[in-house]
């Protein structure tokens, strides 16, 4: 097979017997685009941009993706995080040369005191913290039994933290080291959820389908009897599920996927977050925000306003990867409806919510590209914002 996107949308877009004038109709992708990634001129795309082209030829996204089509992190995102990383893979210390040696309750203190900078995407604080923080619960991981709940829940966290800023090579191995190292399932599956995030991330589809449905598989409980955490984890699984197979091209499994999450969000009946876990929150609300991103990945801006003005504000949760990953689809379906102000207005709700969030991501820079490229003029807060997300002058 062609070895790179560009040639796989010429082979496949000559199959089909259409011309890139064509496809660009089909799809609402530019012919700009399409001629200069079968040119070779662009090299990759955004992974909802492959998802329309191979809609429109009528094949599953993962037949034109070859890589990873979503960046991974910066040279300068890589240097501040350099020390977190070397803290990672640091040498066990020698506890005989520590002047004060880390406990198992200062460490569980730290770790607490910590999860607040995680949920608030903090990341600056985050930078200062976690190098000592990972060491200190990695020594008291070989020290004490209960250390090692310590150092599981931290490396759970920080390779959530990591696929956040698209770190992937050490996000694999910080939450492989945390899957190795579970005490149970449900806390498996806890990793797995992130892990299937992560695999999204790069635009590796069949890979992140195959894990979510094997877990939730394993891990579906009887709803009758279910606990409150089993649910949460299968209902986790299977919105990943339903995410890669959307972003797939199958809708009817991720439909499906999303009906089973729906069922489990009922039997818990309302928002609830096991252990006060906010990675593993879930319920009604959880499921239907899932709902409006699939909806956005299958270009019905007008599905997305109509299920995002019944969602509770209430309901919210302050983190990325549900809140505001939620709000961009809103300011996406704005812009699409050529709804410019209040597309404008959402982007800055999130950057006044999560300033130190929004200028890691690639999807708020599309969205207000379009936005730009469509005005003759530009008004303050988009110029602000045109800033915050790192838009091409």
């Amino acid at each position: 097979m062609p070895a790179n996107l560009g040639d796989r949308l010429r082979d496949v877009r000559k199959r089909r017997g259409m011309t890139q004038q064509e496809l660009a109709h089909e799809s609402g992708v530019s012919v700009s685009l399409i001629r200069k990634l079968e040119q070779g001129e662009r090299q990759d795309a955004r992974l909802e941009t492959v998802r329309r082209l191979a809609a429109s030829l009528r094949v599953p996204t993962m037949r034109l993706v070859v890589e990873s089509v979503e960046d991974g992190a910066s040279a300068a995102t890589l240097d501040r995080w350099a020390a977190v990383r070397k803290a990672l893979t640091a040498p066990l210390r020698d506890v005989a040369e520590l002047d004060e040696p880390p406990t198992v309750e200062g460490v569980r203190d730290a770790l607490s005191a910590a999860v607040p900078l995680f949920s608030g995407d903090r990341f600056a604080e985050l930078r200062a913290v976690l190098p000592s923080l990972l060491r200190d619960a990695d020594t008291v991981a070989h020290l004490d039994p209960r250390g090692h709940a310590v150092h599981v829940r931290l490396l759970q966290l920080t390779g959530w933290l990591l696929t956040q800023t698209r770190q992937f090579e050490a996000a694999e191995w910080c939450l492989r080291a945390a899957l190795d190292g579970s005490a149970d399932r449900l806390q498996g599956a806890s990793t797995v959820n992130t892990m299937c995030w992560l695999l999204l991330r790069q635009g590796k589809l069949s890979e992140a389908r195959e894990l979510a449905t094997q877990w939730a598989d394993d891990t579906e409980p009887r709803l009758s009897r279910a606990t409150p955490d089993e649910l949460s984890a299968w209902g986790w699984l299977l919105l990943r599920l339903s995410a890669a197979a959307v972003r797939d091209n199958h809708e009817e499994e991720a439909e499906d996927a999303l009906r089973l999450a729906y069922s489990a969000a009922v039997a818990l009946g309302r928002e609830f977050a096991p252990g006060e876990d906010f990675l593993r929150a879930f319920g009604p609300v959880t499921v239907t925000l899932k709902r409006t991103e699939n909806a956005m990945i299958l270009d019905r801006p007008d599905v997305v306003l109509k299920l995002a003005a019944k969602i509770p504000a209430a309901g919210f949760r302050p983190t990325s990867n549900n809140r505001n990953r939620h709000l961009l689809d809103v300011a996406d379906a704005y812009a699409r409806t050529r709804q410019y102000g209040p597309a404008v207005d959402t982007l800055t709700s999130i950057r006044d919510a999560a300033p130190e969030w929004l200028p890691n991501q690639s999807y708020a820079r599309d969205i207000l590209g379009r936005i730009v490229a469509r005005r003759r003029t530009l008004t303050g807060d988009m110029r602000s914002l045109a800033d915050t997300v790192g838009l091409p002058v």
